[in-house]
């Protein structure tokens, strides 16, 4: 199912307009909700302490979980003590749950263990999202990073970002279910930043309404020295796995930019793609050889308690250039203004 889609979202397959009249009554869902909360009649719930949402627009990866990684990171390294709120897609908690750093995938969801282990930052996993941000705050956040959450308008935020793949930009343009898209892409122009992840090489990026209001930095995605996924050995660098078949892994929304990624640094792949967030077991990773298996951090946070000496991740970090950092970090302090003092010193 999922393959098909993405033929028709982002392949042109003509399947899509036979959705169209699903797609207008999703839109016109959308624009009733937005509109009960802008006027008040749902009510928004705001926090003691700053929100900076950051979502984005498609259904898929796009790298928004790795940018919440840097932000965290950096607001931390500013000393402010950073909250990571997520939903806990794919977790089986139906309350709001702080993420320990050995906590069970199954139960809080692969991302926000991911963000625990790699961040180190208080994460708590909530449907309710204006619950989860309470708990956060009643732990000592000064300044809550909600890992998507773009549309779950019950939080009030004071700061989105909007995270948009380069390469896959929005798509055919169209929302659920004939494309892509939760919301219009004109839905940006709303946003306080953009995060283009990649090259902006799809034609729809071009549309994007980018100003000197709304801002549009290029971020890329660094693969590092690849680790093991059992722990037991130390790294090693993913060009040492040229010349050599290997395998290469990924349960992530956009899997063919790892294997892309991949490929570019050299390496010889048999490519295996699973749906995102996939639940792995070590039957998933019999391949029926001894060849090493590369896959993703988000992944691999699933394959622990079965893992061998075969099973290799390949965490990514996100980088800026010096002056984008600079700026986007300058932006966010700006805009939080004196919801907490010098956030950027």
């Amino acid at each position: 199912m999922e393959r098909a889609l993405n033929r028709i979202w982002y392949g042109g397959a003509p399947a899509s307009i036979l959705l169209l009249p699903l797609s207008w009554l999703y839109r016109a869902v959308m624009a009733v909700r937005r509109m009960f909360y802008e006027q008040g009649w749902l009510p928004s719930y705001r926090i003691a302490r700053p929100v900076i949402v950051v979502g984005n627009l498609t259904v898929g990866g796009t790298g928004k979980t790795p940018f919440v990684a840097w932000l965290a990171e950096k607001l931390t390294e500013r000393g402010l003590r950073v909250g990571i709120l997520s939903r806990g897609y794919g977790g089986s908690s139906t309350v709001p749950r702080v993420v320990e750093p050995n906590a069970a995938w199954q139960q809080v969801g692969d991302e926000p263990l991911l963000l625990r282990q790699r961040t180190g930052c208080d994460v708590v996993v909530s449907v309710d999202r204006a619950l989860g941000a309470e708990m956060l705050v009643q732990r000592g956040a000064d300044v809550i990073v909600s890992d998507d959450g773009l549309q779950h308008l019950r939080l009030a935020r004071d700061l989105e970002v909007v995270v948009v793949d380069g390469a896959r930009g929005f798509g055919n343009g169209r929302l659920l279910p004939a494309g892509p898209l939760r919301e219009p892409s004109s839905r940006t122009a709303l946003a306080n930043l953009v995060v283009i992840n990649g090259r902006p090489e799809h034609a729809s990026i071009t549309r994007l309404p980018v100003s000197r209001d709304l801002p549009a930095v290029q971020m890329t995605l660094f693969a590092g020295r690849v680790l093991p996924v059992a722990g037991a050995r130390a790294d090693r660098a993913l060009e040492s796995f040229r010349g050599q078949r290997v395998h290469a892994v990924a349960g992530i929304g956009n899997p063919w930019r790892f294997f892309a990624d991949l490929r570019g640094r050299g390496l010889d792949l048999v490519e295996h793609a699973f749906p995102d967030h996939h639940p792995f077991t070590a039957a998933d990773l019999a391949f029926g050889d001894g060849a090493p298996v590369l896959m993703t951090e988000k992944d691999a946070v699933k394959c622990r308690a079965f893992a061998d000496s075969r099973l290799w991740y390949v965490p990514v970090t996100a980088r800026f250039s010096d002056a984008q950092a600079a700026e986007l970090l300058e932006r966010i302090g700006a805009k939080l203004g004196g919801r907490v003092d010098a956030v950027v010193r």
